[in-house]
């Protein structure tokens, strides 16, 4: 019984560290970003506007990586269910929850990107 507790403490923490080394390259991304134009004091992001869409575009990245993650797990607990119902209708549900998620993810980038665009055009013709 202890020995499960500290398999699961173990797999969890394995999660947050990949999790984490996932997210390395959105915070070494500095080489990416443009020149200051106006001294801002903002690299790149020149408005409140442009900030908050890298930020959302970050968020919604690393939540498409988790829903990935989540649709591998599903994966491996289906093959690995070796005749048992129950874990193989668990790995079922995890996939086709990890699926949903996964396309609400894209439904969301997509209209945050329309928005942001109606806002963008709507602000320059001012």
């Amino acid at each position: 019984m202890r020995n499960i507790n500290i398999i699961k403490i173990a797999n969890v923490l394995t999660v947050f560290v990949l999790l984490a080394m996932m997210a390395m390259p959105f915070v070494a991304g500095a080489q990416f970003r443009t020149p200051d134009p106006g001294n801002t004091g903002v690299p790149g992001d020149t408005t409140i506007t442009q900030l908050l869409m890298r930020i959302i575009q970050i968020l919604l990245a690393i939540a498409g990586l988790i829903a990935v993650v989540f649709l591998i797990v599903g994966g491996f607990r289906y093959i690995t269910a070796g005749g048992n119902e129950e874990s193989a209708e668990s790995g079922k549900k995890t996939i086709i929850n990890a699926i949903i998620g996964v396309v609400v993810i894209i439904l969301s980038f997509v209209i945050v990107r329309v928005i942001s665009n109606a806002l963008i055009r709507g602000s320059s013709e001012v």
